[in-house]
């Protein structure tokens, strides 16, 4: 059979009864150490999820899973109704877009950092990009503007500049499906609002999955989904899981009292 060739995913994805194990072998599952343990879930096209849990909680495995870094123990993953292991894997990272923590920016000018050389995005689209996202005020101000060349790993750029570039280069490579991985984990209070700004447009209207250790950048989520020990233990909204007294509410009410006790 053909794998699909998709010019376009419309963005629904489904986790049915998904287990995953580093260690899992047909013969013997009932010694495989569970990282996830039946995950279930649906995102409809444009909604926009937020996993949030403890660090070791599964949530980067979803993620993982989704990308096919690494395949399903049991059940399955589908994209608009499409089992991934059907889709040409090429394919199916072209269609995900990542944001991640950690941003790695090599040796090169802002532009090629955004484009990867990818001759099909324009320099326009590149500009209108970084309007877009709020961007653009810090690049022009940069010696040669887009054509600066930053250092390997962006050394000479602030944590959020960087940040930013790497949204720029998302938005630019317009994926049907987006995923932020703590990217606004280690943003400096300078682009703070800059950041929270971009990562509400770049979601606007794209699936979008949001791994967030700083609940106050969620709010606005469709869906929270709660994880520990690699379940599902609560979803709902955040209004909704406030008024619940589960595992979100706690966390909430450290972050806040937190935030709160701050000198």
């Amino acid at each position: 059979m053909k794998k699909p060739r998709p010019g376009k995913i419309q963005g629904y994805i489904e986790f049915k009864d998904v287990w995953f194990a580093y260690d899992y072998n047909d013969e013997q599952p009932e010694e495989a150490n569970w990282v996830l343990k039946g995950i279930s879930f649906k995102i409809l096209p444009g909604e926009i999820i937020a996993l949030v849990g403890a660090t070791g909680a599964g949530k980067s495995s979803i993620i993982n899973l989704l990308n096919r870094f690494y395949e399903v123990s049991k059940g399955e993953i589908l994209i608009d109704h499409v089992n991934i292991k059907e889709y040409k894997l090429h394919l199916l990272r072209k269609h995900i877009g990542m944001v991640l923590q950690d941003v790695f920016l090599f040796s090169d000018s802002v532009m090629n950092n955004i484009t990867l050389y990818n001759s099909s995005i324009s320099e326009k689209q590149v500009h209108e990009a970084a309007i877009k996202l709020g961007a653009s005020a810090f690049i022009e101000q940069l010696p040669e503007k887009y054509h600066f060349v930053v250092q390997e790993r962006g050394s000479v750029l602030s944590t959020g500049q960087r940040q930013l570039i790497s949204f720029i280069r998302a938005y630019a490579y317009n994926p049907s499906i987006l995923i932020l991985d703590e990217a606004t984990a280690n943003v400096d209070s300078e682009t703070e609002d800059l950041i929270t700004k971009a990562t509400e447009n770049i979601t606007s209207k794209r699936t979008s999955i949001v791994i967030a250790h700083r609940l106050a950048t969620i709010q606005n989520a469709h869906k929270i989904m709660v994880m520990d020990h690699g379940e599902i233990m609560e979803s709902g909204s955040h209004k909704e899981l406030l008024e619940k007294s589960g595992l979100y509410k706690k966390l909430f009410e450290i972050q806040f009292n937190t935030l709160n006790n701050q000198p």
